[in-house]
């Protein structure tokens, strides 16, 4: 058999892999584009695939496509969909602009599979055509930004229901921590005392706050430029076909999407994908923020604060016996370095279009679905290896709670912040408890200082009354 077979465009003769059943365009890309090796997340794949299934349909039903060819294309839509040609969509993320590689590589494996089904061998496109039935009504303009927003959707729902876990996990040891008081910091300086389970739960609301900008970002992505084509003016799109098109995309995808009411706009800004990109950026600035203080609450077990012990999930060291490091804190780390540092690649991608079409998609794609990807299986895993297990050291929060010069501040409404620093000057130097050191200088009753210095009272809000 031959290894190769010969297909044509208007640029001329391309040798194409006998066995394949991508076509000329696709293989010009695969020729072109040797970048990076990474190729095309299958969620977005899929999401091509189910615009062409529902434009096979649709265009069907309004007779403007053979029922027979509609038939064999849906066939194949199915077959890819069901994940038996995941090897034949190969084409590069760095690639020519707006992502027509990936949309003619879908066109033509759809094509092929297609004509195969009704009998015929692969490239003979006089049976059914990559362009003139597959991309009926289409243009790769309108095709991408739709899968892309399609894809972004799904996984990013995926993102939200980590999110709702890892939110949980954090409450619950709220609840389960809400009695312990720890010494506070600011400027990594001893602060006021203030109680485990209200950290946790801060940072359980950071959390909720962030589902909330991600889902805000999620609704403006409902709104799709399918039918928009070349440049927004949705020349040979049918707008019988893009109606039901639409529909059958919400039916499969559970998604509320909505023709867009400005389809150029749509079509020559993808700043809806940033806006969902920024709201994933703050959410990785607060992830950051609170892997990192569990590595330093966590930090020790000798020489560190100690307060809580993180699980252990592998050995920390090839050559320090017993060594067990932050390790699920610091991969959450790294992952939200990387979030961030798309959001910037998205950011110079998005402003980088000129006039009807921003021609960087795939970049912005790439970046966007990777990234929901890594971020729910990240914080996944943070809630379920690490958060879900996390253990308090008594003790040693005791230890420092009780000495740290941060309890002074309790006295500042009864003796004045002037008197309060010597107290808490005098208490570190002489390695005494702030309540000790009040008792010594007889400067409240003892029943006063008692409750001043309750562990619950110095963290919470309480009436004052003025001093004489």
């Amino acid at each position: 058999m031959d290894k190769f077979r010969v297909e044509k465009d208007y640029l001329g003769a391309v040798k194409v892999p006998s066995e394949a059943y991508w076509g000329v365009q696709t293989q010009r890309a695969l020729d072109n584009f040797p970048v990076s090796g990474i190729t095309p997340i299958k969620e977005y794949t899929y999401s091509i695939v189910l615009i062409k299934k529902a434009a096979a349909m649709a265009n069907s039903e309004i007779g403007l496509l053979e029922k027979k060819k509609a038939n064999a294309i849906v066939h194949a839509c199915n077959a890819i969909l069901e994940g038996k040609f995941d090897n034949q969509f190969l084409v590069d993320i760095y690639q020519a602009g707006e992502g027509t590689s990936n949309n003619m590589n879908v066109n033509e494996v759809i094509a092929n599979i297609a004509i195969e089904k009704l009998g015929k061998k692969r490239g003979d496109y006089s049976v059914l055509h990559p362009n003139d039935d597959v991309n009926m009504g289409q243009s790769s303009n309108d095709v991408i930004p739709t899968a892309t927003k399609i894809a972004a959707l799904k996984l990013s729902n995926e993102l939200i229901k980590a999110l709702n876990e890892l939110e949980i996990s954090f409450s619950k040891k709220a609840k389960e921590f809400d009695k312990i008081i720890k010494s506070g910091r600011t400027h990594l300086m001893d602060a006021a005392p203030i109680r485990l389970g209200q950290e946790f739960k801060a940072w359980a609301d950071l959390i909720k706050e962030s589902i909330s900008r991600i889902n805000e970002a999620n609704k403006e992505l409902e709104n799709i430029n399918l039918g928009a084509t070349a440049v927004g003016t949705g020349i040979n799109a049918d707008p019988r076909y893009v109606k039901k098109a639409i529909i059958y995309l919400r039916k499969w995808t559970g998604l509320k999407l909505n023709q867009s009411k400005d389809l150029p706009a749509v079509t020559e800004s993808p700043s809806d994908l940033f806006a969902l990109s920024s709201a994933i950026t703050v959410l990785c600035t607060d992830l950051t923020k609170i892997a990192n203080d569990l590595r330093l609450m966590n930090s020790g077990p000798i020489t560190g604060l100690a307060e809580i012990v993180l699980p252990a999930v592998q050995p920390g060291s090839s050559i320090m016996p017993g060594k067990v490091n932050p390790s699920i804190a610091e991969m959450v780390d790294m992952v939200c370095f990387r979030v961030m540092g798309d959001n910037k690649t998205i950011e110079l991608a998005t402003q980088a279009g000129q006039f009807e079409l921003n021609v960087m998609e795939p970049i912005i794609n790439y970046c966007l679905l990777h990234d929901l990807i890594i971020l729910k299986n990240a914080c996944k895993i943070f809630a379920e290896k690490t958060v879900n297990d996390i253990k308090v050291n008594r003790e040693r929060i005791e230890e420092m709670v009780n000495k740290t010069p941060g309890v002074g501040l309790a006295l500042n409404p009864y003796i004045g912040y002037e008197k309060s620093a010597e107290i808490v000057k005098k208490a570190v130097k002489e390695e005494k408890t702030i309540k000790q050191v009040a008792e010594d200088e007889n400067i409240l009753q003892k029943e006063k200082l008692e409750k001043i210095f309750d562990p619950f009272n110095l963290t919470t809000p309480r009436k004052l009354k003025g001093r004489k």
